[in-house]
């Protein structure tokens, strides 16, 4: 082994018990922040990068309310794709880990940048959605939602599922390019950093506005800021950069072996 791998390896253990021991000490419940490399390992693309959605899906041309409107049986074609493969994927140990947590007393609340459910299907509760849920649709016309189960059952793939009520184009209720995030969820997110003594950034670089912001203002309210993630971007010492289904569950192990 090289010498700077095992100093890499102890730093990153020194860590992960450092993080365990102040959760266990905390009065507060630590917040997560998680994004699209948590659930990479659950066979969900990351949408950015050279195997990303975006790399053969014009974001300009499939991901905006007005590409939608102008041409949806194009822009549905990207989305039925994209629905599949978030209907295939199951929550992997990074996901059923921070349920863990939950459990043990020691996480408060989730802030998700992933529209794919997987934390609720995992067990979390109170998971704040920053980009929308894949689990309803809306109507552009009436405004009328449905649930995407009840979609499943009247549009055949690949089609332009239709409203009920009034028969107009139905969209996910997520955040499409150009679109503000849901006003309720930011100012839920912006009160549970500003809460917390802890905040646990696992599988993003929390580069893009206005997650990237979080960790900055958990900085300012006198939080300490985690960061799991491979390819580490936060200006934290508090990293380990490890993929989070690895870390998350060593975690885990650590906080009931002190219980």
């Amino acid at each position: 082994m090289d010498p700077d791998d095992a100093t890499d390896s102890l730093t990153e253990l020194d860590t992960l018990d450092e993080l365990a021991t102040t959760l266990t000490r905390s009065r507060r419940g630590a917040v997560v922040l998680s994004g699209a490399g948590i659930s990479v390992s659950s066979d969900i693309p990351a949408f950015r990068g050279s195997g990303g959605l975006w790399a053969r899906y014009d974001p300009t041309e499939y991901a905006t309310i007005e590409a939608l409107e102008a041409d949806p049986v194009k822009v549905w074609q990207m989305l039925w794709e994209l629905d599949a493969v978030l209907e295939a994927a199951e929550p992997n140990p990074a996901h059923l880990a921070i349920a863990e947590l939950q459990d043990l007393g020691v996480v408060s609340t989730i802030i998700t940048q992933n529209v794919d459910a997987l934390h609720q299907e995992a067990g979390s509760e109170d998971v704040i959605e920053l980009h929308g849920s894949r689990r309803t649709l809306s109507c552009l016309t009436c405004q009328h939602t449905v649930t995407r189960d009840e979609v499943a059952k009247e549009a055949t793939r690949g089609e332009v599922p239709r409203c009920q009520a009034c028969g107009g184009q139905l969209r996910p209720d997520v955040v499409f390019f150009g679109e503000l995030l849901p006003q309720a969820a930011l100012h839920r997110a912006h009160e549970a950093v500003r809460r917390c003594n802890d905040l646990i950034v696992a599988g993003t670089a929390a580069e893009v506005e206005p997650a990237a912001s979080l960790p900055r203002l958990a900085e300012r309210e006198g939080a300490r800021v985690w960061e799991i993630n491979p390819d580490p971007t936060l200006p934290t010492d508090r990293r380990i950069p490890r993929p989070a289904e690895h870390v998350l569950p060593a975690l885990v192990e650590r906080l009931r072996s002190q219980q």
